[in-house]
This record gives C-alpha cells, structure tokens and sequence, in this order.
C-alpha cells in the first residue's frame, strides 16, 4: 500500500504494528520506500542504474520481532509518499499498521508578512512552495537536500541566504554556514565547496569548485548588508580576500582568464549540462566577484588591501568585450568555443560586462539563435531570472518565472526540484531520476525574486 501524508516533510518515520487476533508467533518484515515524488514509490529502484550510491535512496526493510511494538526508523527521511510491502509474516495471526508519525524538523520558526493581495494565484503558490522548499532545507545548515547530500554546498548557501533575507529573516544559520566554511578551509586558504558536518565538521576532499569559492563573497556582503554584524565580515574578511588569488592566478595579460588550465585544475560548474561550455561565464563570474568583493572592502574601509581590483574589473571586461562579443549577433561566446549558450551571456551581464540595452539584445536574440544550450537546472535559471530584471525586461522575467517554477507546480510539486527541464520528465544528472532532489535548495529563489520586486511579480 502507498500512504500520502498530504505534505512534504523532513524527519523521522514511527509506527506502530499490533496484532488483531491472536498473539504474534513469529517475525513480521515490511519494506519501507519513502518518496519526495509518486516516481520513487512507482519505479522498480533494482538492478540500479544510478552514478551516485545507491544507498541515498529511501527503502528500509524492517523485522517487527513483537506486537504490540512501536518503531522509529534511525535514518532521517525526507518524503511525502510511504509505500508498505509485506516480506513476510506468520499465516497464524493478523495484524495491524497504525500511528504511522513523522516528527518533522527544520530551524525554522518565523513566518513570513503575507503577499499582497494582488498577488495572482500562481504567484501565491509559487511563493508557498518556494518557502516549503527553503524551510525543508534549513535544518542545522543550509542543506542543499534534505534527501540526498544533506550538507552545505556554498552555491546553494548563496542562494537559500537571498531568500531568507526577504522571507524568514533568520540570520544565525548563514552565520554558522560562513563560519563552518572558512574553519575548514584548506592549508592554502581556499575554500572547498561542501562541508560535511557530522559526527564532526570537515570538508569534502578536493570538491574545489571555482565559482562557489568566489561567491562565498558575495554571500558574506550580503549577510553585512541585511544584518548589519560587521564584526562577522571583519572575522571573515581573510578568507574572502584569499579567494581572489584565485583569479589571479589564471588572469591573463590580455585580461582574460586561462580558462583551459583553470578548467583542468577546478571544478568549474555553472549548470548540470555536459554540454555546457563555461569559458565566457567563468569571465562573468570573475568579474561579479571582484565588483561584490570590492563592495564588501568598501564596507569595513579595506579597499586599500585589494588595491589591483578596479583595475583587474575593468582589464577583464574591457577583454570580454573584445575577445568574446559579436556586435552583429549581440552575443557572447568563447574564445576557445563558438557555443551560445544561457550561461554565457547571464554571467556577462550579471557582472556588468554589457549595458543594459546590450544585455537585452543578448536576451532576445537567445530566443532566435539556434542550437542554443539552454539551462538545466533552476540554479542557472534562477541567474536569468535575474539577467531579465537587470536588463529592465520586467514582463519576461514574470512570464519566466512563472512558466518554469509554475510548471513544477502544475505537475503536482510541493516543494522544487534539484534539475527541471519542462520537455523532457526524466532528467537527471546522476542516469536515475528517483535519485534525484526534489526539495532542493538552488530551486527556492522565487521568494526572493516575489518579495524584492513586488512591483514586477505581485
């Protein structure tokens, strides 16, 4: 049988087994499958055909030695969906399930004011499933999955952080995430991209991940903007430094970056799309980073510290102007490979690289180019997101959001999902889509975009 308990919810699984008749002569196994989605209690999970451990999966095969008995499963679950199998049991007595609980967790105890009442529907339950996700992911850090992973990555803390600052405005857990991120730094200074927290704090070995370093910037700026803890920054403000020598390093005379050394030396991520070629946003980012960078020098009066920055933005764009853009076309593509794709011309706008009338005239003519390499996930989506609204493209970037997060919605999602794409149902990074996260972090910004522009989206 398939139990809904109406809700998706993090926590742990108790029931109950009583016998109805006579006493219980011997064992009863069931197997437990806890699903976020209907997909992972409908789908046969064996033989495997998944690249990550097949062990994230949630099936539990439990022996009930007695009854009456109570049991709470140890592994914590992240579900909506219980299918029950019976293995086995004695044909001498009958028995009962019930008392099936989950004790939900998260950090969470604010509730965000209430849109406004011209908020369409859509945008309302947008926004409830944008705040179910971020809620499912604050537990003792930002998870980036409350199923799978379950531990800080930088990229995700970017954006669960945005969010938070203009829905549940609790500081103290992206407090303890830059914290826990800059104590497990490594010996040079750099900062790994994930940290796994338990039995005790410690990084994920070699996980170097170029622009999740450099947007642990962006992430502290932030955090001294909506909190006003300068004594944080000041605390921190080693560590960010630090993450510039990463451009440094592969900043080249001309201005551009060595993407191709970079490329064999770190993680450079931007999208789960191996297609993607990353050179131009990789430009972008770099240049995003040193302006956020440079903000956050700005407020503790330490501009002088990384004195070569302005000077470094605007080499590097002034190089990515001449290097990377076609004035015909109005688009952005690499030295090293001719792609167009989102990515590349998000993060060259996004960094200020174009003005804001050329950064539209990327935009539209996205739409017309073909073989265009179109964003993978509702990380990168929710960058365009943002393109759209800096280029002043108010209506698409409504439109935008709506066909792509409201898509989730309208195929049943109560929390958004790791990698959407609106054409094609089962995608997933990892060749098994039940593996997939579906409450994951990078998809809950919708709050955030809802309630910093109300003028555009309620």
């Amino acid at each position: 049988m398939i139990v809904d308990f109406g809700e998706h919810m993090t926590g742990y699984f108790t029931f109950s087994v009583n016998s109805l008749d006579k006493a219980a002569d011997g064992p009863i196994r069931l197997k437990f499958t806890f699903g976020e989605v209907p997909s992972e209690v409908a789908v046969p999970l064996d033989p495997y055909p998944g690249t990550l451990s097949r062990a994230w999966l949630q099936d539990e095969i439990i022996t009930v030695m007695e009854a009456p008995t109570t049991i709470t499963i140890p592994r914590r679950l992240a579900f909506r969906y219980v299918k029950i199998e019976l293995l086995a049991s004695s044909g001498y007595f009958d028995f009962a399930i019930n008392d099936m609980i989950c004790h939900a967790q998260t950090s969470v105890t604010n509730e965000p004011e209430k849109l406004s009442e011209s908020a369409s529907p859509i945008i309302k339950e947008i926004e409830k499933v944008s705040l179910n996700t971020l809620r499912e992911c604050m537990q003792t850090v930002y998870e980036d999955g409350p199923k799978r992973d379950q531990r800080l990555w930088i990229g995700d803390l970017y954006l669960q952080s945005m969010a938070n600052n203009y829905s549940f405005k609790q500081y103290d857990l992206a407090k303890r995430c830059l914290y826990l991120l800059a104590g497990v730094s490594d010996e040079n200074g750099y900062l790994l991209a994930t940290v796994i927290e338990k039995p005790y704090p410690r990084p994920q070995e070699n996980q170097f991940l170029f622009e999740y370093a450099l947007l642990f910037n962006a992430t502290l700026k932030d955090y001294v903007q909506a909190t006003g803890q300068r004594e944080v920054a000041e605390d921190l403000w080693p560590v960010a430094k630090k993450q510039l020598d990463i451009i440094r390093t592969y900043l080249q005379k001309d201005g551009l970056l060595d993407f191709q050394k970079l490329d064999g030396e770190w993680w450079v991520f931007f999208d789960w799309k191996e297609d993607l070629y990353k050179e131009v946003a990789a430009q972008g980012l770099s240049i995003f980073a040193l302006k956020e960078t440079y903000e956050l020098a700005k407020l503790l009066g330490k501009e002088k510290e990384i004195a070569d920055v302005p000077e470094m933005i605007r080499k590097m764009t002034a190089a990515a102007k001449k290097y990377m853009y076609d004035s015909k076309s109005g688009l952005f593509t690499g030295t090293g490979d001719k792609q167009i794709s989102y990515a590349s011309q998000i993060w060259m706008i996004l960094s200020g690289v174009t003005t804001k009338k050329e950064g539209e005239k990327a935009l539209r003519a996205l739409v017309t180019a073909e073989n265009v390499c179109y964003p993978g996930t509702p990380y990168l989506y929710h960058y365009y997101i943002q393109s759209l609204v800096d280029c002043g493209m108010e209506k698409e970037a409504r439109e935008s959001l709506i066909n792509y997060w409201g898509g989730m919605v309208e195929k049943g999602a109560d929390t958004f999902w790791e990698a959407y794409d609106p054409n094609n149902d089962f995608i997933s990074p990892y060749n098994f889509y039940p593996v997939n996260s579906y409450c994951h972090a990078w998809s809950c910004t919708p709050v955030y975009f809802i309630r910093k522009y109300p003028e555009i989206f309620q």
